[in-house]
């Protein structure tokens, strides 16, 4: 049995350990969080503000283009726009009609991407939970399937993003002046000379690549007759539905695509208990021995630069059409310089763990496998000339626990929960999205 004095050691014993753990931790991380606060203060430039997205709907703080300013009104309409598959109007096999949509290869649920390694648009039947379950219909043939010959890139953070796709090719503006030789007419790359951005161009180019159209029982019907009105009220009502038009609607509906409530984002403006110990060494990490900053920067965690890492292009027995030389050679194939060829866009790195698929090619099936691959600084495409490989292409020395550090901040520390609000609740047309087919339609208990 203890004595008074005992016992009343081991009460202050308790005491202590309790004062400790409730008081004593809010200090340590604090420092903690400063700590690294400071760090990204003196990595990159802009510092912690500089890598804060703004709120969806403060359309001032989100990057616009000079001639397409975004407003509730063209967000809205870009919205149902971006899900309707009644745009699906010019199917190389009938059967497909009024069954796709741009969210078919860049749905919520996937991190606004494909949930396959390759991106199928008209031709293809079901979508699973994240499109992983989508699949060439069997009744179309090889040829007349829309399908991606690299792996579809995100349309979140677009805003962010002065040219689109991997190569870069879409977007009048930033990296691709003086690449005007390149926008050839007949091609789509063309709609380039219409002078916006890559997100305008890309919406644009992409309603006909796509083989969508204007179905005026659906869009001048209402709601649609009364969002275009309002969303467009300088332009006349004759020259209001086009393609031209209909992009620009969607492209200021993606520059408002922000993973704004991901744990990092929430930890930036000032929420200290956002991320967990293990993902503020991730933190702590990718600012400095990882040297992820180095590529990887501003709101969305990105660049308008392109590297080449050696990754492989499509490539297995399920892929679907030939993989062009150009589509290999990345930048260069755009261009036509041979110093671009193999170098690809820098990606944002929000919601990755959403896919399976991971790299331009599809070749990683992890965060995890990207990370270690460029950990070990070897390159995994044979084709690739050494001389054009990134100068930072290098082992880095990651042990592993600071591997998990890394793979923890990026798969949770940059995931927003919550990309489903996003979609609308219902189309006006009244059809399945972001697939009409009758396949997703029983799986999704659409109609």
């Amino acid at each position: 049995m203890m004595n008074y004095k005992t016992a009343s050691s081991f009460a202050v014993l308790i005491l202590i350990l309790l004062l400790s753990s409730c008081k004593e931790t809010t200090p340590q991380t604090t420092t903690i969080n400063d700590t690294l606060k400071g760090q990204i203060e003196n990595s990159i430039p802009g510092g912690v503000q500089g890598l804060i997205l703004p709120n969806s709907n403060d359309y001032y703080a989100i990057p616009n283009d000079p001639k397409n300013h975004i407003t509730e009104a063209k967000v809205k309409l870009g919205q149902m726009l971006y899900h309707e598959t009644g745009l699906g109007i010019q199917p190389e096999n009938m059967v497909n009609y009024h069954t796709y949509s741009c969210a078919t290869c860049h749905s919520a649920a996937a991190g606004f991407q494909s949930g396959l390694k390759q991106g199928i648009g008209e031709g293809g039947e079901g979508y699973g939970s994240k499109g992983e379950l989508r699949r060439r219909n069997t009744i179309c043939d090889k040829s007349e399937v829309d399908v991606q010959p690299i792996r579809t890139p995100s349309a979140m953070n677009g805003a962010y993003q002065k040219v689109q796709l991997w190569n870069g090719q879409f977007g009048a503006t930033g990296v691709n002046k003086g690449t005007e030789s390149k926008w050839m007419n007949g091609n789509p790359i063309s709609n380039n000379h219409l002078g916006y951005e890559g997100l305008e161009t890309q919406a644009i180019a992409g309603f006909g690549v796509h083989r969508m159209g204007v179905d005026k029982s659906i869009l001048m019907a209402e709601p649609y007759r009364s969002l275009f009105e309002k969303a467009f009220p300088d332009i006349p009502e004759n020259a209001r539905y086009t393609a031209q038009v209909i992009g620009l609607a969607i492209a200021a509906y993606e520059r408002t695509l922000l993973s704004n409530k991901a744990p990092f984002q929430l930890w930036l403006k000032g929420d200290e208990q956002a991320l967990t110990p293990n993902q503020l060494e991730g933190v702590r990490l990718f600012f400095s021995k990882a040297e992820c900053f180095k590529c990887h920067a501003g709101p969305a965690l990105n660049s308008m630069n392109f590297y080449a890492l050696g990754m492989e292009d499509l490539s297995g027995a399920n892929v679907i059409g030939n993989i062009t030389d150009a589509v290999r050679k990345g930048r260069g194939g755009f261009t036509g310089n041979s110093e671009d060829d193999y170098k690809f866009k820098v990606p944002q790195l929000y919601n990755l763990k959403d896919v399976n698929f991971l790299g331009h090619g599809g070749s990683f099936s992890s965060v995890r496998e990207v990370i270690l691959y460029k950990n070990n600084g070897v390159p995994e495409n044979g084709i690739v000339p050494n001389d054009l490989l990134a100068s930072d292409f290098h082992a880095l020395g990651l042990e592993d626990y600071e591997i998990d550090a890394l793979v923890d901040f990026v798969e949770n520390g940059l995931y927003d929960p919550d990309l489903e609000r996003y979609e609308p609740t219902l189309l006006p047309s009244g059809y399945c999205f972001p697939n009409n087919d009758s396949l997703t339609r029983i799986q999704r208990g659409c109609n």
